[in-house]
């Protein structure tokens, strides 16, 4: 039998081919898997998009949008199987841009908003894929549910003595209505206020009732009255018709004013500067001057011509046809109080012409903005946030920006005290987005399990399969080289020992 003799040669074939091998192999296992390691990182991607569309979501939209997508008045809902349909370039310009002639304001920062492409795209994301269920939570969680705007309790002796009088149980209902649902605006028994007119009147009694249901029905573009259609049932609405047209037969302090706000100290002024920093500063300027979003405030034409229950109406109430949502469902009365307080603060030097500031956009053009960190941009673009002195930092978590005791213990569990949590927006007054007045960190440990920072995971369980195997076949095909030149090496003085 004829032994085969190694040769150095042989070898050096062996282990070339070995390694061409591994590597092919590695190539090959590499391309195999490709295609669902990239459905893996997309559908990865698109969650942890969809994770941040939520929280901007309850940030910026809900006011408007309702708890899950559902609507609020005359705001058409997203939760809409057409929506989810929609071509993604459209609902992206909508959002950026907003829509002429109504309340929908431009959101991109190229026209003046404080969302970046990114944050944009993320709620187009959230339209055609999200799951309304999940953000409601998620607005729950963060502490923006909606909570009932002014109302007051009608005298209950009065209620009794309608029910003998003709369509005595529709007055009833009628009045029951009102006092929860139109007294802040058209005042005690109907008779008005600076917000809104009388209602208890005969002109009013006068008009055809068709005319009447219109308006309660689709509302008044650019004031404050909204559009009911889609809160009041058939029965509701047929039940404030009797009551307008039938005023006469209600006796006088059936629904009395709501009850007057608390008045402001030392500790709510401290409250409303911090409110007004993290939810209007960015549309109305952190001084009040106003930008192209918003109007001034701290000017002496709006002090001295607005009492301070018609900026508090605003403010709970919001203007449809405008920029300006209804802030009744997102602070409490007593934190509303405080911001109408810190803005009469500013009556007795308030300029009589306002000098608006540019407001909204990136913070490089933003005046008093001083906020960094790339926090609009993609997640691996984004930097460590930092707040520069005297400027504005983005609030991360849900904390407070000041104790139940300095805002006089009448804060409401779960009610944003600091303006509400953070994830790249601005304020949120005009319908703008928050950011916070006073730099707030984040503190381990707290706020929900979801906005905990994830725990590093164990060195092994980062480790790529295909990277190891690539990495094993460059190992082995070094290992060859050596092998294959310490042969060489042998070789070479093995003939010049031959040779001498």
């Amino acid at each position: 039998m004829k032994r085969i003799q190694i040769s150095p040669r042989l070898v050096e074939t062996a282990l070339g081919i070995l390694a061409t091998a591994m590597l092919a192999a590695g190539l090959l296992l590499a391309a195999v898997q490709e295609p669902t390691r990239i459905l893996s990182a997309q559908e990865q991607q698109i969650q942890t998009d969809l994770d941040e569309a939520m929280t901007l979501y309850a940030q910026n939209c809900s006011v408007c949008h309702g708890l899950a997508g559902e609507g609020a008045g005359a705001t058409p809902a997203l939760d809409n199987p057409d929506l989810r349909q929609a071509d993604y370039d459209t609902l992206d310009k909508i959002i950026a841009r907003g829509l002429f002639n109504t309340s929908m304001p431009a959101w991109s920062r190229e026209d003046g908003g404080p969302l970046s492409d990114y944050q944009i795209s993320e709620l187009v994301s959230l339209i055609q894929l999200g799951d309304w269920g999940a953000t409601q939570d998620r607005v729950v969680n963060l502490g923006m549910q909606p909570r009932a705007p002014f109302s007051a309790e009608p005298d209950a002796a009065i209620l009794q003595s309608l029910a003998s009088v003709p369509q005595g149980d529709l007055l009833v209902q009628g009045i029951d209505l009102y006092a929860r649902e139109c007294v802040a605006c058209h005042g005690a028994d109907g008779l008005g206020t600076s917000l809104a007119p009388a209602l208890n009147d005969p002109a009013v009694r006068a008009k055809p009732v068709e005319e009447l249901e219109r308006t309660l029905l689709n509302g008044v573009p650019g004031t404050l009255m909204a559009s009911w259609e889609s809160k009041l049932s058939a029965e509701q609405v047929a039940a404030l018709l009797a009551l307008l047209s039938g005023w006469e037969q209600v006796p006088g302090g059936a629904i009395p004013a709501p009850q007057e706000p608390l008045a402001v100290t030392e500790e709510s002024l401290a409250l409303g500067a911090e409110l007004y920093s993290a939810n209007c500063a960015q549309c109305h300027a952190p001084a009040g001057q106003g930008t192209p979003r918003a109007p001034a405030l701290n000017v002496k034409s709006f002090l001295e011509g607005t009492p301070d229950n018609a900026i508090q109406q605003i403010i709970t109430l919001g203007v449809p046809g405008t920029h300006m949502p209804a802030w009744g469902d997102r602070l409490n009365e007593v934190e509303i109080q405080a911001i109408v307080g810190y803005l009469r603060s500013w009556e007795a030097d308030a300029p009589q012409v306002a000098q608006p500031a540019r407001g909204g956009g990136p913070w490089w053009r933003t005046t008093g903005s001083g906020t960094t960190g790339g926090q609009g941009e993609p997640p691996w673009q984004r930097s460590v946030q930092t707040a520069p002195q005297g400027g504005q930092a983005l609030q991360a978590t849900p904390t407070s920006a000041v104790t139940p005791e300095a805002a006089g213990a009448h804060t409401t569990a779960g009610a944003p005290t600091g303006g509400g949590p953070q994830t790249g927006g601005g304020p949120q007054t005009g319908g703008g987005p928050q950011t916070g007045g006073g730099a707030t960190t984040h503190q381990a440990g707290s706020g929900p399990a979801w906005a905990q920072p994830a725990s590093a995971p164990a060195w092994w369980e980062s480790l790529d399969p295909r990277a190891i195997t690539l990495l094993a076949a460059l190992a082995l095909t070094a290992l060859a080289i050596m092998v294959l030149g310490t042969l060489g090496l042998r070789r070479l003085k093995r003939l010049n020992l031959n040779a001498e």
